[in-house]
């Protein structure tokens, strides 16, 4: 029976996660928390790296550049910040008038997106950051996601408020195209090879074509979903977690439930493919962020087990961290 990596660190409840790219140094795992501090972790082993220390409220979104050498955060604190990823140092701060909801690297790692209560999406220029940002349009209402497709030609946002994904032309600064749902899409996920777009709202999944946009598939969900992720190798899987506080698994081609994790003990904010398909991480109101093994289903920890996982996670954790110190010095040195 397969048992998750139960990452604890997170002293609120994780509202979003995401992976780096696989990088020389492996690939890397970032979690958002209300407790207003983001983690760096081993996206494999889980194990901690470091904080990111300096925001004044929640952290609601968070990301990280392709090569993983820095990080962003998106915050309740008016604010959104870059991060150098190998020290933890903050690089610029930022500032907005209102909540900062989302925000994403753009796929050449020069700029950064951002969306929130203002109802405005702003581009920064990573490599002037002190010049004023592009502003790019007014969302309908406040925004709760972001993300960029098109080889950084056309960007994404979502509403809290209304329904569907908006599509703009960052060339033109007009809507290119609106995807329709019927509630609002609280996750959205470009695919890893650019083909799909999948979004998340009430308790349906939708995958739609990145390029023409028409609607591929679209499933019910046992219960009202808050995220979900199509796996990034071959696009055979999706997952997808929300209220009944379970990670669901589902086949692509048929949505037939596949496997089931159980273990969070509040509902699911978010979840989150790793990049080469063979775990997948979830984060929760319960504070925790969980990576599951693909093939790890139907667990339930009992008190006994869990007390044996994180003995084993703890000298895991031990052993890695050494090495893991002693890799980031030797490449801060460099």
């Amino acid at each position: 029976m397969g048992v998750p990596l139960v990452c604890h660190g997170h002293s609120r409840p994780v509202v979003d996660v995401a992976y780096s790219p696989i990088t020389p140094d492996g690939f890397f795992l970032i979690s958002a928390s209300k407790d207003s501090i983001p983690m760096l972790r081993n996206g494999e082993t889980g194990d901690w790296i470091g904080t990111f220390e300096g925001h004044k409220g929640a952290v609601w979104s968070c990301s990280l550049d392709k090569n993983a050498l820095r990080a962003a955060s998106a915050s309740a604190d008016f604010t959104a910040k870059i991060w150098n990823a190998l020290t933890g140092d903050e690089l610029h701060s930022f500032e907005h008038k209102h909540i900062v909801r989302a925000c994403a690297f753009s796929e050449d790692t020069h700029r950064l997106l951002t969306g929130g209560m203002e109802k405005i999406l702003r581009i920064f220029d990573m490599n002037r950051p002190d010049a004023p940002p592009k502003e790019v349009a007014t969302s309908p209402g406040s925004i709760r996601t972001v993300e960029w497709l098109h080889g950084d030609n056309t960007i994404l946002s979502s509403s809290t408020d209304t329904g569907g994904i908006r599509l703009w032309d960052i060339r033109s600064d007009k809507i290119v195209q609106t995807l329709e749902t019927k509630f609002p899409v609280t996750s959205a996920e470009v695919s890893q090879d650019g083909r799909y777009i999948t979004t998340a709202d009430g308790s349906s999944v939708k995958f739609w074509d990145a390029n023409n946009f028409g609607l591929v598939k679209s499933y019910e969900m046992p219960c009202n979903v808050e995220s979900a992720s199509l796996e990034p190798k071959n696009g055979n899987t999706f997952i997808a977690g929300g209220e009944d506080m379970w990670v669901h698994r589902f086949d692509f081609q048929t949505g037939e439930e596949i496997g089931c994790n159980k273990g969070h003990h509040g509902p699911v904010h978010c979840v989150r493919y790793a990049p080469g398909g063979e775990s997948y991480t979830s984060g929760s109101e319960d504070g925790t962020v969980r990576i599951w093994e693909v093939g790890t289903v139907n667990h339930e920890e009992s008190n006994n087990l869990s007390g044996h996982v994180k003995l084993v996670a703890e000298e895991v954790v031990r052993k890695a961290e050494s090495l893991r110190i002693s890799e980031k010095a030797t490449e801060a040195s460099k």
